[in-house]
C-alpha cells in the first residue's frame, strides 16, 4: 500500500465556522480508501483560516519540510485553488513535489500530464487568482458602503491602551 499525505485549505471564517476543511478532508480519505493509499494520522495538513494568496501557512510550510525531510509518495489536495490562489504559487509547490518524487493530485481538476493539460491548469490558476481579486474588492465596496451608510465595522472598536509601566517614576506608558 502506498503513503499519502493530505493537504487541505480554507481561507474565510464562514469556511472555518461551518467546517468545510472537514468535508475536503473526508473526500481526500474516501479518494484515498478507494485508491488502496494509506494515510498515516500526523500526514493530514489542515491550514483551517489561511489565504491562499500567500505561501505562509502553517501546515502547508510542516508539509514543505516533511517532503524535503523524508519520501512521500503522494500528496492529496482537493484542488489547485485550494494548494495556492496564484497560479505562480501552484507552479512552485507542483515543481517543488516534483524535484522531492512526490506526486500531486487533486480530486477537482484535471493532472498536467500533456500540454493540454499544463494550459488547462495555468488558464484555472490565473482564474483562481482572478476571482480571489474579486472577491477583495467586492468586499472592500462593500465594507465601504457600509461606512458610508453609518453601520460600525465589526472590526473596529476603541483601541486598548497598553498597560503602564511597572518601572517606579516612569513617566512612559510602555517601556
Amino acid at each position: 500500500m502506498t503513503t499519502a499525505a493530505i493537504y487541505a485549505r480554507v481561507s474565510s471564517a464562514r469556511q472555518k465556522e461551518e467546517q468545510t476543511i472537514a468535508s475536503q478532508t473526508a473526500a481526500l480519505r474516501s479518494y484515498a480508501a478507494a485508491h488502496a493509499l494509506e494515510i498515516p494520522p500526523d500526514w493530514v495538513f489542515e491550514d483551517d483560516g489561511y489565504s491562499g494568496a500567500t505561501l505562509v501557512r502553517p501546515a502547508l510550510e510542516r508539509l514543505r519540510d516533511l517532503s524535503a525531510e523524508i519520501e512521500i509518495p503522494v500528496v492529496l489536495c482537493y484542488a489547485p485553488d485550494r494548494l495556492a490562489r496564484r497560479y505562480v504559487y501552484q507552479t512552485l509547490l507542483i515543481e517543488e513535489f516534483a524535484r522531492v518524487g512526490t506526486e500531486l493530485r487533486f480530486l477537482q481538476g484535471r493532472q498536467a500530464e500533456t500540454p493540454e493539460d499544463e494550459l488547462l491548469l495555468q488558464f484555472q490558476g490565473m482564474i483562481a487568482e482572478y476571482e480571489r481579486a474579486q472577491i477583495t474588492e467586492r468586499t472592500r465596496r462593500g465594507k465601504l458602503h457600509r461606512a458610508r451608510s453609518g453601520s460600525p465595522s465589526v472590526l473596529c472598536g476603541a483601541p486598548s491602551l497598553p498597560p503602564p509601566c511597572h518601572l517606579p517614576g516612569c513617566a512612559r506608558v510602555r517601556c
